[in-house]
């Protein structure tokens, strides 16, 4: 049995809500399949790898001179922002917290429920930040919380999240993202989740698209986004992104409890010293990139609860099959 027979074994045996794998290495691709009746044009919901997607452009519009500093307070960019008496914690907060998610909030479990079905989910996140919680602590937040990033978006661009990642990110990476999609009732959201072909970007009712999940993408758009950083921001000799952007979100700021990783600049550390970091959503959805192997990696999912470890699977069955570019070990 070949390397690549026993991965694409362990892959339909035991990974098998995967809906596409892309293998880059040195910027060639190297294996690119498709599983589960999806296709290269199939396009699934990547769940949190949207807030890898939120950092590149929250540091996109910083190299613009939209932002002036992650070190800005939050509500610098909300000033007709009401803080209800008492509530200091929150007029603390910086970009930098939140994006290290070392920023409080004033709930155990997230209100899932009253916040999907409020009219203005960046307002909404807004209310539940802050609280007697202290900054600087981790807490990973899912859902609640990112889209305040969105709400900073449009305050600093003038422009909707989704118009401003066309603009700088997604249209130089031929990058196709179709407009907004917004949930009529609950049942349209859960039926949406099931789908395996998706297009578009979430958004709430006042067409604020989501920051922390809700973005649908091909394996192939993904791979691109790793390729970018893997290359230091560079794409066709153009700088969509700085490389010390590109630096800085990929390196330790923060550390949780979660899978026992570092945090980044909503980024993902696998390994610092190895310079290998990922954008990882629920289900199994993935960006993989390790600078030193010069590989990136990513896979798009179906969602199931509880999926199998990808990381695992990219470093003890993808990655001995693809480093170095040694195509002839696939027939070894």
């Amino acid at each position: 049995m070949t390397l690549k027979t026993q991965m694409e074994k362990i892959i339909n045996n035991i990974y098998n809500n995967i809906g596409g794998i892309i293998v880059l290495n040195n910027g060639k691709t190297v294996y690119e399949n498709y599983y589960n009746e999806c296709t290269a044009t199939s396009t699934l919901h990547v769940f949190s790898v949207t807030k890898s997607i939120i950092s590149i452009l929250l540091g996109i519009a910083i190299d613009k001179g939209y932002i002036n500093s992650i070190n800005q307070k939050v509500l610098d960019f909300f000033p007709d922002y009401i803080v209800k008496k008492g509530e200091n914690t929150i007029q603390n907060v910086t970009l930098k917290d939140m994006l290290t998610m070392t920023a409080p909030y004033k709930y155990k479990s997230e209100p899932y429920a009253e916040y999907f079905t409020s009219d203005n989910w960046v307002y909404s996140a807004l209310d539940l930040l802050g609280g007697k919680g202290k900054i600087g602590e981790y807490r990973y937040t899912p859902v609640i919380g990112p889209d305040i990033f969105s709400g900073i978006l449009i305050k600093a661009t003038g422009r909707s999240v989704l118009d401003f990642a066309k603009e700088c990110l997604f249209l130089p990476l031929d990058i196709h993202v179709e407009g907004n999609v917004i949930f009529r009732n609950k049942e349209e959201q859960l039926a949406w989740y099931k789908e395996k072909n998706v297009k578009g970007w979430v958004a709430d009712r006042a067409g604020v698209n989501t920051a922390g999940w809700g973005l649908n993408l091909t394996p192939m758009d993904m791979a691109k986004i790793g390729q970018l950083y893997l290359d230091g921001g560079i794409w066709e000799e153009n700088q969509i992104i700085s490389a010390e952007w590109i630096h800085e979100s990929t390196k330790e700021h923060s550390r949780g409890t979660q899978w026992k990783l570092s945090y980044g600049y909503l980024w993902w550390i696998i390994d610092e010293k190895e310079h290998i970091y990922a954008a990882m959503g629920d289900g199994g959805n993935v960006i993989y990139v390790n600078a030193k192997k010069k590989m990136v990696v990513s896979i798009a999912s179906l969602f199931i609860p509880h999926a199998k470890d990808r990381i695992k699977l990219i470093k003890e069955y993808i990655e001995p099959v693809f480093e170095n570019c040694n195509i002839d070990r696939l027939s070894q």
